[in-house]
């Protein structure tokens, strides 16, 4: 080859590797920026997308108010890290106490517990006779393992469950389900949870609800070092009381029956 031809063609790798979206240079996040994944609520906020810097987190952007901004992205703060794009809300007071779930929903009002799952947005709502009293982000199935729509009920709960089918990344340890709340049944006999997880700012699990378990994510990665989002306890707690909070696997004859709307956002892929 020729040296003129040569340095053509350096230029043009030169050119094509500059022409790449940055998204693509992180490998802390999937081929998608967190920002391309849209939830109709989305519109209810002026944000704005931003890759986090080094050494920059959640929590040294947004001092105490770094939940909230956790909650509109979907995602916790292991996932949260440098070269990741979230959507940064402009102005904070936006999202504080951030949920896109009704705050009434009048066709649960003569139910005592009863819990919404909106596919579409990612998250939760728990109600007592209609009115919203916790909502949370949720990581539901991806697009080859979705979760299913339709009306269930809660009928089974175990506070230290595991995955008799998956494991930790790299380990042969069992994937902790945590305040895991068993809400169907497949033909298949495989089960579906509402249990504690990794929550990656996008659907990733192979079918079942994940919820915050940052307790879980020090026990087995180490960070982070003070765990602070618990929704899967609070959700398991509010799910049983009266009963206490124990190790036993429990049948629930009369658990919340469960709706579950929508269907997963899928990313909105750059074009070439």
């Amino acid at each position: 080859m020729s040296d003129r031809r040569l340095r053509r063609t350096f230029i043009v790798v030169c050119f094509l590797l500059l022409s790449v979206p940055n998204e693509l240079w992180s490998t802390t996040s999937p081929l998608y920026s967190r920002c391309a994944i849209q939830y109709p609520s989305d519109t209810t906020v002026d944000w704005e997308c931003r890759r986090l810097r080094t050494r920059e987190t959640l929590k040294t952007l947004f001092g105490d108010r770094w939940t909230d901004v956790a909650r509109f992205n979907r995602i916790d703060r292991r996932h949260a890290l440098p070269g990741i794009f979230l959507k940064i809300p402009k102005r904070l007071d936006d999202v504080a106490g951030f949920t896109p779930m009704l705050k009434e929903y009048s066709p649960a009002a003569g139910e005592a517990k009863f819990v919404l799952i909106d596919l579409s947005e990612q998250f939760l709502g728990a109600y007592e006779y209609g009115r919203l009293v916790f909502s949370a982000p949720i990581a539901s199935g991806e697009r080859r393992n979705e979760t299913p729509a339709g009306e269930f009920a809660i009928t089974a709960a175990h506070r230290h469950h595991h995955s008799s089918r998956y494991t930790i990344e790299k380990t042969d340890i069992p994937y902790p389900m945590n305040y895991a709340l068993r809400f169907h049944i497949s033909k298949q006999g495989i089960a579906s949870w509402i249990h504690g997880r990794d929550m990656p700012g996008h659907p990733a699990s192979h079918g079942c609800i994940g919820l915050y378990d940052e307790l879980m994510q020090k026990t087995y990665y180490g960070y982070p070092r003070e765990p602070v989002l618990e929704d899967a306890r609070i959700l398991y707690q509010w799910v049983l009381a009266p009963l206490p909070e124990d190790e036993k696997y429990r049948i629930l004859d009369n658990g919340p029956r469960v709706l579950i709307v929508g269907r997963a956002p899928a990313p909105l892929r750059r074009s070439r």
